[in-house]
C-alpha cells in the first residue's frame, strides 16, 4: 500500500510500504507522539503577526523527511554504500522535532525547555517509538538519538544532513515558513543545492562549486527570514508576555489559580516530567489555560493573558542607537509612567536585548572541486559577510504611554547629538 501526503511545498509525498525504510516511517507517523506535532505550531506565536503562519511541526517534519529522501537518492548515485544509512537518516529527519513543547521554540524561552534533549529522550526511551525502530535495527534508537546531541563533532555525513549550516531541517523550514507567512523570501533553489551535493575525500558531505551560488542565495534568504520573521519585534513582545505569565505564576504559587497536573509539572518540575505528561502539553492545552486565566486568574496574570489572547499587545520601540546610559534613562522614565498608570513596571516594562546570529559555520560542509577542499566562508566573500552578528535593543511598555515614550526617546537622541 502507498500513502500520499499532499504538501503545499513538496506536492505529492508518497510512502511505499513495500520499502521497509518507508514502512518504518509510516508506522512512526501513526504514533501518538508524532501525531501530537499536529498540535504544535511551527512558528509559535508568529500567527499574531503573519495570519497564515498556522502550519504545524507535523507538516514540517514530513517535509524534512521528504528532503532527506531526495538527498539520499542523490548521494547513493555518488556512493552506493551510503544506502546503508537510510534507516537512520529517514528516522532522524522525521523525528528531529519530536521533543518540541507548546508553541515550538517559544517553549525554550518560557519553560527553559530543550527540545533536542527531549527528542533524543523520546527516540531512545519512549517505548512506542523505540520499539518500532528496534524492529528494523536494534541500534536505531541510539544511532538516531546521537544525531540530536549538539555536542557531537560534525564529522559524519548524517550529522551534516541533520544538523549543519545547510541541513534538511533548514531547507524545509525556510521554504515552508516563507510560503505560510506570504513573505516570498525563502524561495531557495532546492533542486540546485541537492544536485550539487557530493562526498569529500574525508567521507563527509561536500558541495560542488556549481552549487556555491545556490548556497549563497540560501544564506542570504536565511538572513532575511530571521530579520523579518523569526526575530520580528512582535514575536519578541509575544514571548515577553508569555515569559511574564509563567514568571507571575511561579512568583505567586500560593495564590489560587487553576492549572492541570501536566502543565504544572512543565512549569514547576520539568526535570521530573514523564512521557505521558509531556505529550499532553501542546498548543491546545496551553491556550486553554491562557483563556481560563484570562477570565479567572488574579492580577496581573489576568491582564497578561488578555493581552496575548486578544492580541492587545505591549508596544516596543527600538533604542539600539542609544548608549547604554541613555537606555537606562529611558527605562527609568518608562517605569515611572507605568506606575502612574497603575501597571506593575517589573512586569509590563523592560528592555529586551536581541542578538541576530549570522551564519555560524561549524566547518561540517565544504566546497570540493575534485582536487581542492575549502570551507564555505573561504569560498565566498558574501558568505563571509553573512557571518556577522547584529545586536539590537528594544524598550517594551504598555500602549497607553506610547506617545510619551517616543517623545522622550527623541529628546534623549537629540540631546546626545548636541
Amino acid at each position: 500500500m502507498n500513502r500520499i501526503f499532499h504538501d503545499p511545498i513538496h506536492k505529492e509525498i508518497v510512502f511505499d510500504s513495500g520499502k521497509p525504510e518507508e514502512l518504518m516511517i509510516m508506522e512512526l507517523i501513526d504514533t501518538i507522539a508524532f501525531q501530537r506535532l499536529r498540535r504544535i505550531k511551527q512558528l509559535g506565536a508568529a500567527s499574531l503577526l503573519f495570519h497564515g503562519a498556522e502550519s504545524s511541526r507535523f507538516t514540517h517534519s514530513i517535509g524534512v523527511f521528504c528532503i532527506a529522501r531526495q538527498i539520499h537518492n542523490k548521494l547513493i548515485e555518488r556512493k552506493s554504500t551510503f544506502s546503508e544509512n537510510k534507516f537512520v537518516l529517514y528516522g532522524a529527519a522525521l523525528l528531529h522535532d519530536l521533543g518540541h513543547g507548546p508553541l515550538s521554540h517559544t517553549s525554550e524561552a518560557i519553560f527553559d525547555h530543550n527540545h533536542e534533549k527531549w527528542s533524543q529522550n523520546l527516540v531512545e526511551n519512549y517505548s512506542p517509538i523505540s520499539s518500532i525502530l528496534k524492529k528494523y535495527d536494534n541500534n536505531l534508537p541510539e544511532q538516531i538519538g546521537e544525531l540530536f546531541e549538539s555536542k557531537q563533532l560534525f564529522s559524519k555525513p548524517l550529522k551534516t544532513l541533520i544538523s549543519s549550516e545547510i541541513d534538511c531541517d533548514r531547507l524545509d523550514y525556510l521554504l515552508r515558513d516563507s510560503y505560510n507567512t506570504g513573505t516570498k523570501y525563502g524561495l531557495i533553489d532546492l533542486e540546485r543545492i541537492i544536485s550539487a551535493l557530493t562526498f569529500s575525500p574525508d567521507g563527509n558531505i561536500a558541495v560542488k562549486p556549481k552549487g556555491l551560488i545556490a548556497i549563497e542565495h540560501f544564506l542570504v534568504l536565511r538572513n532575511l527570514m530571521y530579520r523579518t520573521i523569526y526575530n520580528h519585534r512582535i514575536n519578541e513582545i509575544s514571548t515577553w508576555i508569555l515569559e511574564k505569565i509563567i514568571h507571575t505564576i511561579k512568583d505567586n504559587i500560593n495564590k489560587k489559580v487553576w492549572i492541570d497536573k501536566s502543565l504544572y509539572k512543565l512549569i514547576f518540575a520539568p526535570e521530573n516530567i514523564d512521557f505521558d505528561d509531556f505529550l499532553k502539553n501542546d498548543d491546545i492545552t496551553f491556550y486553554y489555560h491562557l483563556i481560563r486565566w484570562k477570565d479567572e486568574a488574579f492580577e496581573p496574570l489576568s491582564t497578561l493573558c488578555k493581552m496575548f489572547i486578544n492580541r492587545d499587545l505591549l508596544k516596543a520601540s527600538d533604542i539600539s542607537f542609544l548608549s547604554k546610559l541613555d537606555r537606562l534613562e529611558i527605562l527609568a522614565f518608562a517605569k515611572k509612567l507605568c506606575e502612574i498608570n497603575n501597571y506593575d513596571s517589573e512586569i509590563f516594562c523592560g528592555i529586551k536585548e536581541r542578538s541576530f546570529k549570522g551564519f555560524d559555520t561549524n566547518n561540517s560542509l565544504k566546497i570540493w572541486d575534485g582536487t581542492y577542499q575549502k570551507s564555505l566562508d573561504d569560498s565566498s566573500e558574501l558568505i563571509k559577510a553573512l557571518m556577522k552578528s547584529e545586536e539590537s535593543s528594544f524598550i517594551i511598555y504598555p500602549g497607553i504611554i506610547k506617545n510619551e515614550i517616543k517623545n522622550q526617546i527623541s529628546v534623549i537622541k537629540n540631546n546626545s547629538n548636541i
